[in-house]
This record gives C-alpha cells, structure tokens and sequence, in this order.
C-alpha cells in the first residue's frame, strides 16, 4: 500500500538536530507516511544518526556530492510515492497531530497546498518565543486562502510580516507533478518562497491553518554568517524576481502581482547597495567604498543612522568582550 503522506527532510551536517527531527515524524498521529531523508555528502556524523532508527518507514539516500538544499530535496520528490509531500528541515521538528491536522485540512478544502502556523524557537533555547503569525501583527483565526499578492505583500525583506516564505506546507504531489514544479537549484536562500510562488501562479489552492504545529529553529547559519555571503543571497534574490517576473509575463498576466514583486526588488537592491559599500570598508578598500558611495549616496544617509548602533557595540565589545557586537552587518 502506498503511503498518503511522504515526509521529506534534506540533512547536512546536522548531527546535533536529525534525531529530533525523525523522532518528531515517527511519533506522528497519522501512521501512513514514508519517511524519505537525503543527506547531502555530510561531512559529520549525520548519516550515522539516521541509520540508528530501524522504523521501515525510513528512507535515507546519500547524495555523494553537495547538491545543496533544493538538489537534495528534489532528489526526494523524484523518490517520493505519497498522495502528499510535507517538507521537514533536518534542524526543525513537528507537533505529534501535525499531519493529521494538515491531511484534514487538505482533504475537506480540495486544496493543492496546506501550510500551518510555525512556532519560532531560538537555538538552544527549550520554549517558543512566539509564532509566525503573532509576530507578523495579522488577525487570522480561521482557515485562510493565500492569494498570490497577499503571499508577497507579507513576505517582504527585512519588514514584519507573515513570511508564508518560511513555513513548510504540504503539498499535493499530482499538482507538483502536473505543472513540472521543483526546487530552483540555482538559489541558496529562499527556495521555499518560490516554490510556493510558483505553485501559486498556477493556480494551486493554498489554505493556511491559523494553529502552529511546526517548530522553526532560528540558529546562526554558514549562509548568513558574513556580508560576502549576504550580498551573494541579495544578489540572487535581486535577478530571480527580473527572471520570474519577465517568464511568467506578470506585467501582462498579474499587474498587481508584479508591482508587488517589484516593490521586493526595490528593497533588495537597496539592501544589496549597503553591502556593496560595506564589504571594502570592512576590508579597508577605502577608495573602492567612495566610488560604491558615489553610485548609492542613499547609502550614506542609512550608515549615518546606524552610527549611534555601532558604537553602542564596539563599547560592548571593549567593556565586555561581546563579540555579538559586531554582527551589524548580518
């Protein structure tokens, strides 16, 4: 019998966090699902900890090379037989009812995607600090249907919103299937938003469940840990929002859809001119950090108002030895 539900989770280097994660699928109040886990050439003990559970749901694959999140995860939809896919992250885990709740769901609203409320929990911390939707500041207490303009208009960089872009739905595997859907493996940041933007734009039914039965973990990442790599990401997010929108023709098909995608852009760029003052400032690459200033004055006005903020740190730094202080630029 095939399974309803395939749980996908892409793991690398997260010995520290696999375990909690299976567990939290193994424990389920829905029992029909298979367990697929594709680890992307770890380089620590992460295998080892997958193959210590013996549960005949599990499916583990070893990529013998870095694909990355989307490959590996893409590796696990070409495997998967479930009517549904629910993505887990390796460092995140479920509530026992999650896919039950969300198999309900799916069923008596015909919808294509169900994605639910997340708890966000910091690293090394026991309790939430909150959820998605409480920190956005949105009133939903009811079933909701996403729109594709509402999806971005709360997903935007840097701003308080609802940030669907980070929950982890469940997915109708045919839908996925029927309109050729998978992870952009170009991208190293954000490949969930757009998956569901694409899934979107193709008409899927997105529902969203006002009750949160996933626990995001917030930790520090390799991804995220310096302005290279955050100007690398802007970059990215910069020429894929051109991309889609020119391939899907939003100007002509969704004018609403566009502006809104567009208004994102613009805050990206904006982003992206600070760090390409930032980075030979930091690196000392005094007549390089004037020429980008030329190009963005704007970014003088914003480093101004951070001013108060980096001394603020640095007297930390000196009294204290907080080497927190000088994540200003993360």
């Amino acid at each position: 019998m095939k399974p309803d539900i395939s749980v996908i989770i892409p793991a690398y280097n997260t010995e520290a966090y696999i375990a909690k994660a299976i567990e939290s699928v193994l424990f389920q109040t829905w029992r029909n699902f298979e367990l697929i886990v594709v680890d992307d050439a770890s380089t620590d003990c992460t295998v080892d900890v997958i193959k210590s559970f013996t549960d005949q749901r599990i499916k583990l694959f070893v990529n013998p090379k870095n694909t990355g999140a989307s490959g590996a995860r893409n590796r696990a939809l070409q495997i998967a037989q479930g009517k549904w896919i629910a993505v887990l992250d390796a460092d995140d885990w479920y509530a026992p009812e999650r896919l039950e709740k969300l198999w309900q769901v799916a069923t008596s609203e015909n919808a294509d995607i169900v994605a639910d409320d997340f708890y966000i929990v910091q690293d090394g911390e026991h309790f939430p600090r909150s959820t998605a939707i409480r920190e956005s500041g949105e009133k939903i207490n009811d079933l909701k249907i996403i729109e594709p303009v509402f999806f971005v208009k709360t997903d935007v960089y840097g701003k308080r919103g609802l940030r669907l872009g980070l929950s982890k739905p469940m997915f109708k595997r045919e839908f996925l299937i029927k309109n050729n859907i998978k992870y952009d493996e170009t991208l190293t940041v954000v490949q969930d938003f757009w998956l569901d933007m694409e899934c979107l734009v193709r008409g899927a039914k997105f529902i969203l469940i006002p009750q949160p039965y996933y626990y995001y973990r917030c930790r520090e990442g390799s991804l995220i840990t310096s302005s290279h790599n955050h100007k690398k990401n802007l970059e990215q997010s910069c020429q894929k929002i051109v991309d889609f929108i020119k391939q899907e023709n939003l100007y002509n098909q969704n004018p609403e859809l566009a502006q809104a995608l567009s208004y994102n852009l613009q805050i990206f760029e904006k982003n992206l001119a600070y760090y390409r003052v930032i980075e030979p400032i930091k690196q000392k690459y005094w007549l390089q950090a004037v020429r980008e200033l030329i190009n963005y004055p704007y970014v003088l006005i914003h480093l101004l108002l951070k001013i108060p903020g980096i001394i603020k740190r640095r007297i930390q730094y000196y009294l204290f030895k907080d080497k927190s202080a000088f994540k200003i630029y993360n």
